[in-house]
């Protein structure tokens, strides 16, 4: 019997290759107009400040994300 061999390190992700700079990226579309009365938050600005809040209200803005979700997505059975 031979002696088991030594445990190899694990490889880490792959070194990003240099090439040409990327093109900036397309403007986002605007938010669709929400319900009556309400004035809709840009997506970069949805999560913006969460790092400024408290642990336990990113819940409440998650669950406020998740929800505006699926209202948009339950609209496209509609199309």
């Amino acid at each position: 019997m031979t002696a088991p061999d030594a445990q190899r390190p694990v490889p880490g992700p792959p070194r990003p290759v240099p090439g040409p700079p990327r093109p900036a990226a397309a403007p986002a579309a605007p938010a669709p107009a929400g319900p009556a009365g309400t004035v809709p938050v840009p997506p970069a600005e949805r999560f913006a400040a969460l790092a400024e809040r408290p642990v336990a209200d990113h819940v409440a803005v998650f669950e406020a994300e998740h929800d505006r979700l699926q209202r948009e997505l339950s609209t496209i059975d509609q199309l």
